[in-house]
């Protein structure tokens, strides 16, 4: 999107003072390729049908790879730089502990607005944060703190068990359990079940309701490690599995941030192939049980009746790395397996369609608050995809087609990564390393060649920079002063 982004004529709507019933599916860690719909190695029916219902956005992108600012940006529709959300909350060596409850963003915006307002599952924003902000229905908070201020989460225990991995000591099943795990019991055991559960009743409550509603389902799966049941753990053959090019490749000319041990998994020298197979395939298995999770909550709608007019969000918080650049789970870097997430969103009044063109995850609030009638509570970074819904990618065709991306804080590391994306090129500014990246991702999509220096791409790159210094002023990023300096050498 452009400086000068902006849609004067909002009534493309005529849904926007009718208070949409709403239902978000969220779900961490889940990237954009793995689905049936999409062409990937997982048969997801369920979703496969919700794809065909809904407006698909085929090139959605995350704000960042880290759970609780994504999220922040989610139900706040603003960067982190404005909230002051851009850390991780609640883990070791974070500063942050909550999302000021002055942003009370999407919860209370509903409750305000008259909604019965309902929250299932992950938060990652702060203890009782979703109760604080309007959520009369709060449930399945799972391994979250209940009490504000709780010591962090540090990981002990984590430590000696990937020292043991180097030595040969393995876990049960003999399997690495902070890399895949095969869970005792069956789908109904599972704690991803119990947040079905928690949705279901949910749902019941609000059919029942006279007051619109916005509910929020937000589960932890399939965020490492991958942890699935049987069928699931054995569904797919480590074997037989397809690798991407850039599967363990070797990090040349990358920054020094990338070979960080962030989290003690991060630590992955002692990985066999078949260690990194068998990651990949449990978590295709944890994919294909997502597909049934989801199919339950869409068919409880439907016996509840709410099901016809009902707007649903189905995405994830960000990416994740399954070997990728050898790298595991998610950390201060930009590339697409992390910063691309899954979206659909579907308007029973808009006829489904492919959108190809990039959309942010920032954009999902403003479309939400349009359709529900809700209140401005502030700055709005993204922008509407009513017209993008309505008439498809030529509603935005005069304009840029761009992403912005951000990589501030992992867990008390500073980083202050900011990344802009082409469907053609990439360039990321790392002011915390002196080397930035710059990707041709039409001749190299799994961007394993650094061309930052090389002189061929001396006009794309310099316009990339330029690119990225009009976004960072339209969002009125602060570190927009440090990038003038060090985009000199680009430009």
């Amino acid at each position: 999107m452009s400086a000068n982004y902006s849609y004067a004529n909002e009534s493309i709507s005529s849904e926007t003072q009718n208070k949409a019933n709403v239902l978000v599916l969220m779900f961490d860690d889940m990237r954009f390729d793995t689905f049936s719909y999409r062409g990937g190695p997982v048969n997801t029916p369920n979703i496969d049908q919700l794809a065909a219902e809904s407006v698909r956005f085929d090139n959605a992108m995350s704000t960042t790879g880290l759970c609780s600012p994504s999220r922040a940006a989610f139900y706040t529709g603003r960067w982190g730089h404005k909230t002051g959300l851009d850390d991780n909350v609640e883990l070791y060596s974070t500063r942050l502990a909550e999302l000021d409850l002055k942003e009370g963003g999407l919860l209370r915006r509903a409750s305000e607005a008259g909604y019965l307002v309902g929250h299932v599952g992950k938060w990652h924003l702060g203890a009782r944060g979703t109760e604080l902000r309007g959520a009369e229905i709060d449930l399945a908070h799972g391994h979250e703190p209940r009490k504000r201020f709780s010591r962090v989460y540090t990981p002990y225990a984590k430590v000696p068990q990937i020292k043991g991995y180097y030595e040969g000591k393995l876990d049960k099943n003999d399997e690495k359990h902070e890399y895949y795990i095969t869970l005792d019991g069956g789908y109904e055991d599972t704690q991803a079940y119990k947040k079905v559960l928690a949705g279901k009743k949910m749902l019941a409550q609000m059919a029942k309701d006279k007051r619109p509603f916005f509910g929020v389902v937000s589960f932890n799966q399939p965020h490492p490690a991958y942890r699935v049941p049987e069928p699931y753990a054995s569904m797919f053959d480590p074997k037989m599995v397809k690798l991407p090019k850039n599967h363990l490749a070797k990090r040349i000319d990358k920054p020094l941030a990338q070979d960080g041990i962030w989290w003690p998994w991060h630590d992955v020298g002692h990985m066999t192939d078949m260690d990194w197979r068998k990651s990949r395939t449990y978590y295709y298995g944890a994919i294909a049980m997502v597909d049934r999770m989801i199919g339950e909550l869409i068919q409880t709608a439907k016996d509840e009746g709410i099901y016809d007019d009902l707007h649903i969000v189905l995405l994830g918080d960000q990416g994740s790395m399954l070997g990728e650049h050898s790298l595991y789970d998610k950390g201060p870097y930009a590339y697409d397996e992390l910063m691309r997430m899954p979206l659909l969103i579907k308007n029973p009044t808009i006829e489904p369609k492919i959108i190809n063109r990039q959309v942010s995850l920032l954009d999902i609030t403003p479309t939400l608050a349009s359709w529900m009638g809700l209140k401005s509570d502030g700055d709005v970074d993204g922008h509407s995809l009513i017209p993008l819904m309505t008439i498809g990618d030529k509603a935005e065709a005069e304009l840029p087609d761009t992403a912005l991306y951000a990589y501030e804080w992992y867990n008390g590391a500073w980083f202050g990564i900011r990344a802009v994306r082409t469907p053609e090129f990439k360039f990321v500014w790392n002011p915390g390393d002196n080397r930035d990246e710059f990707y041709d991702l039409t001749a190299d999509p799994g961007e394993m060649v650094n061309h930052i220096k090389t002189p061929s791409y001396k006009k794309q790159r310099a316009k990339m920079v330029k690119l990225l210094m009009s976004e960072l002023e339209r969002v009125n990023d602060p570190s927009l002063v440090k990038l003038k300096h060090h985009a000199k050498a680009y430009l």
